[in-house]
């Protein structure tokens, strides 16, 4: 049995922090870091089951086109992500009474939308890319058991060598989205590449206002990195954790952005909701 203090079920039965039961979750999810965004999103469906919200985290379940699926809301950074992740996982596979695993696996498809920072001239701000490969600077993988069963090792080992990497402190590690999913989600219209998720916005990202950065050339050396075919297209900050803990954790999922801010050119786009509502509509009818 797995205590209390471990899997926590709030009075009503739900999961602590998402607070959903397992009758609300659909086995096909949209994520997305902004709460209002969940509402943006559900506008589309042709019905709705419940909308849910505690803190950052907004749920609504319906039916898209005879689908049903799940948009939640996960906040920005990877320790959300991490959140996020292993309560969807236990709101399918865990019994809430017995406080056990079910026998039988039921998998999650999970698609995050978001939004993202363009390191390459291939991927203009309005375009669309999706992470082939995340390299995480959060950490959050190493902390669960076998993680270098689903981590790129020998990326992993160029991309330290090609940044002469200096920050000590913090081993990068990569992972791939699913690679079924990948092809259902991404057709023509969507750039394939390798996304940094970053454990902050400015620093981690790159950027500098007032504190001098430890390495101030990282992102020069990010641009020019290559690996087999692949180039680091951009910048976001969840996509490492959701591909590394779904695929340890037998689900698929995968992370495809809308460029709005271009770091290359010094580009940014403020007013981007068509953008983001195309991006919406391609996931929603593929997913």
């Amino acid at each position: 049995m797995i205590p209390p203090s471990e899997l926590i079920i709030n009075a009503d039965g739900s999961v602590f922090h998402l607070h959903l039961r397992p009758e609300h979750l659909a086995d096909r999810i949209v994520l997305c870091g902004d709460p209002e965004r969940v509402s943006r999103i559900a506008d589309y469906f042709d019905s709705r089951e419940c909308d849910i919200q505690n803190r950052e985290f907004h749920t609504i379940t319906g039916v898209y086109k005879g689908k049903r699926i799940s948009v939640v809301s996960h906040g920005i950074g990877c320790d959300n992500m991490d959140i996020v992740v292993t309560e969807l996982d236990a709101l399918a596979n865990l019994d809430f009474e017995k406080r056990t695993a079910k026998p039988d696996f039921r998998q999650l498809t999970m698609v995050r939308v978001g939004t993202s920072g363009s390191l390459q001239a291939f991927t203009p701000v309005g375009s669309f890319v999706a992470a082939e490969k995340s390299i995480g600077f959060d950490g959050v993988i190493y902390f669960y058991r076998d993680n270098q069963k689903v981590r790129d090792l020998p990326l992993e080992k160029q991309f330290l060598k090609d940044t002469f990497w200096k920050i000590m402190e913090i081993r990068p590690y990569v992972v791939s989205a699913d690679k079924n999913l990948m092809k259902q989600i991404c057709k023509s219209d969507i750039i394939r590449g390798i996304t940094i998720a970053a454990n902050g916005f400015y620093g981690p990202q790159g950027r500098t206002l007032r504190l001098p950065l430890t390495d101030e050339k990282l992102n020069r050396k990010i641009e020019k990195f290559r690996h087999e075919n692949l180039q680091i297209t951009n910048y976001e900050m969840e996509s490492s954790a959701l591909a590394g803990l779904a695929t340890l954790m037998g689900h698929r999922a995968m992370t495809v952005c809308t460029i709005i801010a271009g770091r290359v050119d010094n580009r940014m786009n403020t007013n981007y909701k068509d953008s983001m509502n195309l991006l919406i509509k391609k996931v929603l009818n593929r997913i």
